[in-house]
């Protein structure tokens, strides 16, 4: 069953529009540094239903080292919303932490750290951070 989504950036230059069938789509997890500190979740769309709705010229795009993944993201708030694979050209990867009205907490990161989930790992290495200062 397709349902048409819409999503955007934290800070809202950045808006599009999906048609996905999200009870049948796996979303999964990228390895790279980008997403794994940012707890990014991807979300396959093929490329006919992606549409950008407002921000083209607000978004930028970082090529890692590797030449092996390329991401797009807003310039303003740092945020990947989406971006298209080199690997699968025909399709779109989504941040589906961005969509609206779809609670992300309920998808919950998978990736744990040391036992903990993203966001308590990472307050956890903050916090050690600033003990050895």
């Amino acid at each position: 069953m397709m349902e048409t989504r819409e999503g955007g950036c934290h800070c809202g230059r950045v808006r599009f529009r999906i048609e996905v069938d999200l009870a049948q789509t796996l979303i999964g997890e990228c390895n790279c540094s980008i997403c794994t500190k940012k707890g990014i979740l991807h979300l396959p769309v093929a490329r006919e239903r992606l549409e950008i709705l407002n921000g083209a010229n607000e978004m930028s795009t970082y090529l890692f080292g590797t030449g092996t993944a390329k991401h797009t993201f807003c310039r303003h708030c740092g945020i990947h919303a989406f971006y298209q694979p080199r690997s699968d050209p025909e399709n779109y990867s989504v941040n589906a932490r961005c969509l609206d009205d779809y609670d992300p907490a309920t998808m919950g990161p998978r990736r744990l750290f040391d036992g903990q989930n993203w966001e308590a790992a990472f307050a956890k290495r903050g916090q050690e951070w600033q003990a050895e200062r």
